[in-house]
């Protein structure tokens, strides 16, 4: 299961860690966030100890949402050394995402 990222445990799983970050963020209000939320947590099953895939919902964790300027949900946000390398916007296929990761692993 993906991490729950938020404003508490922001610095200490996102900002301090020499892994590849995908941060998924989104709503409970929406659906496409619903759809792509199990391959989330697949994915974050795949590649535990390989990169670190959490979820940050965009209600409770304003200033995370403002500091990345996420607009639309479901947005993920791929990091690595502490630069955003990739981002896409909308649910996409697992696919798509397996090869974004492998890529930038």
């Amino acid at each position: 299961m993906a991490l729950a990222i938020n404003e508490s445990n922001f610095n200490e799983l996102v900002t301090n860690s020499d892994k590849l970050l995908v941060l998924d963020f989104w709503a409970e209000w929406c659906g496409p966030c619903r759809t792509i939320s199990l391959v989330i947590d697949e994915l974050a099953k795949e590649y535990e100890g390989r990169a670190i895939i959490g979820k940050v919902d965009v209600d409770s964790n304003v200033a995370i949402t403002e500091k990345y300027g996420i607009r639309n949900v479901p947005t993920l946000i791929f990091i690595k050394n502490g630069k955003i390398m990739d981002k896409t916007v909308g649910a996409i296929p697992k696919s798509l995402l397996v090869a974004k990761i492998e890529e930038l692993l």
